[in-house]
């Protein structure tokens, strides 16, 4: 049995993005309902040479449409990321979603080979497509989701494994 690319990519991207989304919203409540300034909550890092929680979601958005834009053969969008609140980060992750949802499989499906260059913190690197989604995107986009998440849980937000993997 054999999986596609496009199966085992946006279809997941889009699934822990909603999941993201309702953990951002979890914690945006959080804040409101115990009149904490929400900045708290966005600018707080897990360890002071860690990135904050903005960071942690543009990052795992940049990742996810960086890997469906060069697997479909386009140029990653580049947008700013200056999102400075909990609401503004949840439409920026709509926001990858909608642009996610505009690959058709057709467009990703058999990159398995496909030559994939990029930089990341001023290193070249190159891939093929396979290892490059399962060796290099998947892990990225789930370890900043992770680290979203246990900024927010290490906030005192109310979340479990369950609002982390969503319904099944």
């Amino acid at each position: 049995m054999t999986i596609s690319m496009y199966a085992a990519s946006i279809p997941v991207f889009i699934r822990m993005f909603e999941n993201l989304i309702h953990i951002l919203e979890k914690g945006a409540a959080y804040a409101r309902d115990r009149k904490i300034d929400p900045a708290v909550l966005v600018n707080y890092r897990l360890h002071p040479d860690m990135l904050p929680l903005s960071r942690q979601v543009q990052i795992a958005t940049d990742i996810a449409k960086g890997c469906a834009a060069r697997l479909a053969g386009e140029e990653p969008a580049r947008y700013e990321d200056n999102e400075a609140t909990l609401e503004e980060l949840q439409q920026w992750v709509r926001k990858t979603i909608d642009l996610l949802k505009g690959y058709p499989a057709a467009q990703i499906d058999g990159t398995e080979n496909k030559d994939i260059h990029l930089t990341v913190g001023g290193q070249a690197l190159s891939f093929r497509g396979l290892p490059y989604l399962l060796n290099f995107v998947l892990p990225n986009v789930f370890f900043h989701i992770t680290t979203t998440y246990a900024i927010l849980r290490h906030c005192g937000v109310d979340l479990g494994k369950a609002d982390y993997l969503g319904k099944a």
